[in-house]
């Protein structure tokens, strides 16, 4: 039975884990994107979340592909009100002037440009994929308002932005009597917990539901890779324009380190890694709901176990090492 969530103090209801999608259309060709859907809804997994940028690791050539093989599926198993969906916007789709950012120009743009590859009329929860610095938040809420207030879009919420920038825009829906954004999407897992000091708390106090990505890290908490291998082919650790910045986040000895000593305690109490690791992330205060992935149908079945994880000491104090073991790394004020 899949768990369900309130997000924060909003009224919409979503399942505790969401299908992440940024690998189809590159790294998942269309039929086997479309397996995991078919087995993602088979499990009432029906949170789905993907963006006008994705595939991941793509360029021009491929950006909205993945959108358009949803949009394809959907329309195949008659299935959209079935689903809470949700996609993104602020990366550059097209060269040329007014190509990305948050400017109510690329917004109305890319609403339209998401709906017709979705092949829908309306999104449930859209969201800036990141903080545009070039253009007033003011600008950027009022477009999003009048996005709902139209009916294409239901709720609107933001990815990667840090706890002081999301204050400033929670401030100015204050005073422009919108509704803003009512949910982050931020990088959390074991091995990254930053949001904890400042943006956790922040969403907590305001009530803005909590959508994390990259539980396992790209992978990397599935304690497949060995210390002093190479990336894989194939994986996001070598994927096209992702690979270097999966690399830095986590393909360093501290990091295997610290996946290896948990891989022990896991083992031990007959645990799978990628369970554990997503049950942790489920378990934290303040958050809706994690995004996982797949390549392949059967690797959903490890991500839907964490619902059933229990903690004892011995594995929570495991969890609480692998992020205190790490070196502190300075923080990047960008893309995280």
């Amino acid at each position: 039975m899949m768990e369900k969530r309130r997000m924060g103090r909003h009224g919409l209801e979503v399942p505790a884990l969401c299908l992440g999608t940024m690998t189809f259309g590159l790294q998942v060709n269309e039929a086997g994107s479309q397996a995991i859907l078919d087995k993602a809804f088979e499990n009432r997994l029906t949170f789905l979340d993907t963006a006008d940028a994705y595939p991941l690791g793509g360029d021009l050539s491929t950006l909205g592909e993945t959108e358009a093989i949803i949009g394809r599926w959907m329309k195949a198993r008659a299935n959209r009100d079935d689903l809470v969906l949700a996609t993104k916007c602020f990366a550059p789709t097209r060269r040329g002037l007014n190509n990305q950012g948050l400017s109510r120009q690329h917004i109305m743009e890319s609403i339209e440009n998401s709906l017709r590859r979705l092949g829908t009329d309306y999104i449930d929860l859209y969201q800036s994929h990141g903080f545009d610095p070039h253009t007033p938040i003011e600008e950027t809420l009022r477009a999003f308002e009048d996005l709902v207030t139209s009916g294409k879009v239901r709720y609107v919420g933001c990815s990667n932005y840090p706890a002081w920038r999301l204050a400033g825009a929670i401030r100015a829906a204050d005073k422009l009597g919108v509704s803003g954004y009512m949910c982050l999407q931020p990088r959390y897992n074991l091995l990254y917990r930053d949001i904890e000091t400042e943006l956790l708390p922040l969403c907590v106090s305001e009530g803005l539901g909590v959508i994390v990505y990259n539980p396992l890290a790209g992978g990397f908490l599935s304690g497949k890779y060995k210390p002093g291998q190479n990336p894989e082919d194939g994986t996001r650790f070598t994927l096209g324009t992702a690979a270097d910045r999966y690399q830095a986040r986590y393909w360093h000895d501290a990091q295997f380190q610290a996946v290896e000593a948990l891989k022990r305690v896991v083992a031990g109490k007959d645990l799978n890694m990628v369970s554990v690791a997503v049950a942790w992330v489920l378990k934290q205060p303040g958050i809706t709901s994690a995004i996982i992935g797949a390549s392949r149908p059967e690797q959903l079945d490890a991500n839907l176990e964490a619902l059933n994880v229990s903690f004892d000491d011995e594995l929570e104090a495991a969890c609480e090492a692998a992020w205190w073991s790490l070196p502190r790394r300075p923080v990047d004020e960008g893309y995280r």
